[in-house]
């Protein structure tokens, strides 16, 4: 199966370095890194979708006042996950799988924009995004309007057995072949889940989603984070100690398995451009 890395949000949040770690000015860069993945016979599946046309031309309502002040979301069009499907000479009718690392609406904006595709996520977070809501956070994060056309859901169990490299797995999804599975990590919300690829080789790709959001919290042997990243994990987590505890696992695996798992979250830039660039000279 061939990877396509995409980035489908871009937000220039205030502070520059205190958010990215790298920026020399005074905003920050977050993408959403989300996978586009070519198979033999299922057709193109989607890991995530960012932002989608609707949001960018009607954002109101779908995308919440609250974080698009606080992390100057840039809505491009261009950046859809629609347009740059067509961009690479696909369809957008080619997407018939949709998986989904979380509900929020920075990864999920995108999902009308293929209305042919099923959409699959745990049922955890299938439950926590439908409501009812309790909290700011909680209340914002979720934005219905992205999805409520939606009908071909695709709600898993976030324990059915199944072991991936120590953690629990969700295999056989609905039409999707083995090379694709679901990793719970709960924390950042009760459904989140990390989404394996086995790639061409015998190599894994790990999106881990929000589990983590800043290269320096894997490969190594301690955590670093920039302090803007650092705050917003805390504003957004459902259960910290979850949260942590799926991290340092994660962490771990990026340590004791890198010959074998690559693992990347949804919102670093560097880890972004690094897979991009890798892709594309395969």
């Amino acid at each position: 199966m061939r990877v396509h890395h995409l980035n489908c949000a871009t937000d220039c949040p205030l502070g520059g370095a205190v958010f990215d770690g790298r920026s020399l000015g005074p905003l920050g860069e977050i993408v959403g890194h989300c996978l586009l993945i070519e198979t033999d016979s299922h057709g193109l599946v989607l890991v995530d979708t960012g932002y989608g046309l609707q949001d960018v031309a009607h954002p109101h309502g779908r995308v919440p006042g609250f974080f698009r002040a606080l992390l100057n979301i840039r809505l491009r069009e261009e950046e859809t996950a629609a347009r740059q499907i067509e961009a690479l000479g696909f369809q957008r009718n080619d997407v018939r799988h949709i998986v989904l690392t979380h509900l929020d609406f920075d990864h999920a904006g995108g999902i009308e924009d293929f209305p042919g595709a099923r959409v699959h996520l745990l049922k955890a977070e299938y439950d926590q995004a439908t409501g009812p809501w309790e909290g700011f956070v909680q209340s914002r994060r979720y934005r219905p309007a992205q999805w409520d056309a939606v009908t071909q859901w695709r709600t898993y169990a976030a324990a059915g057995g199944d072991r991936w490299f120590g953690f629990d797995a969700v295999r056989d999804l609905d039409g999707l072949p083995p090379e694709i599975l679901m990793v719970p990590l709960p924390g950042h919300t009760w459904g989140h889940a990390g989404v394996a690829v086995r790639r061409e080789g015998s190599d894994w790709l790990l999106q881990a989603g929000d589990a983590y959001f800043h290269r320096g919290e894997m490969r190594g042997a301690r955590r670093r984070c920039t302090p803007g990243l650092r705050a917003y994990q805390t504003l957004m987590e459902t259960h910290r100690g979850h949260r942590m505890r799926n991290q340092e696992r994660v962490r771990r695996l990026s340590v004791e398995h890198r010959a074998e798992v690559q693992v990347v979250c949804s919102h670093d830039p560097v880890e972004f451009e690094r897979c991009r660039d890798d892709a594309r000279r395969l």
